[in-house]
């Protein structure tokens, strides 16, 4: 599908009564969501990657309270935390996106992974294997999924994660995945502030973004750089509700980041030589020309913020 096809189809859907019903059944039928499979497994190595950084900055999962930014269709991330013995995990979403029947696949689908949760979060694969039977055992007769997981994973929305009700210094790690590229630049930093506020003292903000042009993967045609060819004013013809990317670069988030006061301890920021090359043969837009090549052509990022141990930014 050409990409500016679907971002008009996208834009109107998003200005027309149930258009985001229309949306979501257009994703399951010729989107990501037709192979539910593939997608949640890529999902899942997302996930033990998080598990891997969150362990090694010393915030294991096991006993951990965390807050997730950005629920999505089906709460992997927070079911999966569950599994490993978090202690609480708190997701939301600005509006309410989560869908039984996916919620209950995803459920399903994590008894394919109790050995890699295993090994993530030094848990007893007998124990996580339990817990997730247990959980399909009580979503199929209910659609509560803080009673589906005792109370441990709280989802809320609409809900905004840049004014939470939550009490100062009550988490020990905020993280996103694949959704600040979502969001407006000016509420990335309130995210970031909030966070600040949430966190204990020493704890963490992980972030994975995917800073690329998301129209690339529908579009083969064109490459994760192609929108860097257009203004603001150009891109926001084709920018929408359900699929609006900042186009911020993936080292700007890391400099709001040490701007509210984390002190940066991972940032995988690599710039690939195919990137560097796919950059080099377009016509980039003259209000991207102060980025220097190498940081430009960036595409995605993990990176971690740790909270200063006095309780105060470092």
């Amino acid at each position: 599908m050409h990409w500016r096809a679907k971002g008009v189809l996208q834009k109107v859907l998003g200005h027309v009564p149930g258009g985001e019903r229309a949306h979501y059944e257009l994703q399951r039928r010729f989107g990501g969501l037709r192979g539910f499979t593939r997608e949640f497994d890529i999902k899942m190595d997302d996930w033990r990657l998080m598990a891997g950084h969150l362990r090694e900055a010393g915030v294991p999962i096991a006993g951990a309270r965390l807050f997730e930014i950005g629920s999505g269709w089906y709460p992997t991330f927070p079911f999966a935390c569950y599994l490993g013995g978090a202690r609480q995990v708190i997701t939301v979403d600005l509006n309410r996106h989560i869908k039984l029947d996916l919620v209950r696949e995803c459920a399903i689908n994590l008894g394919r992974h109790t050995a890699l949760i295993a090994e993530a979060c030094d848990v007893s694969e007998h124990v996580i294997q339990q817990r997730q039977q247990l959980l399909v055992a009580r979503l199929e007769v209910s659609d509560d999924v803080s009673e589906a997981t005792d109370g441990v994973v709280v989802y809320e929305a609409p809900a905004d994660a840049s004014r939470t009700s939550l009490g100062s210094q009550a988490l020990d790690c905020v993280f996103s995945n694949s959704v600040l590229e979502h969001v407006v630049p000016e509420a990335v930093d309130a995210i970031f502030r909030e966070a600040m506020r949430i966190l204990a003292p020493g704890g963490i903000m992980f972030h994975s973004v995917n800073c690329g042009d998301h129209y690339a993967y529908v579009d083969r045609k064109i490459n994760q750089l192609n929108y860097l060819k257009y203004s603001d004013s150009e891109w926001r013809r084709w920018d929408n509700a359900f699929l609006y990317q900042n186009r911020m670069r993936a080292h700007e988030f890391v400099d709001r980041a040490k701007a509210v006061g984390f002190d940066i301890v991972l940032n995988t920021e690599c710039a690939r030589e195919s990137r560097l090359a796919q950059l080099a043969a377009m016509q980039v837009h003259p209000q991207f020309a102060h980025i220097p090549p190498e940081r430009l052509c960036v595409t995605s990022i993990d990176f971690i913020g740790r909270k200063g141990p006095a309780g105060v930014p470092s």
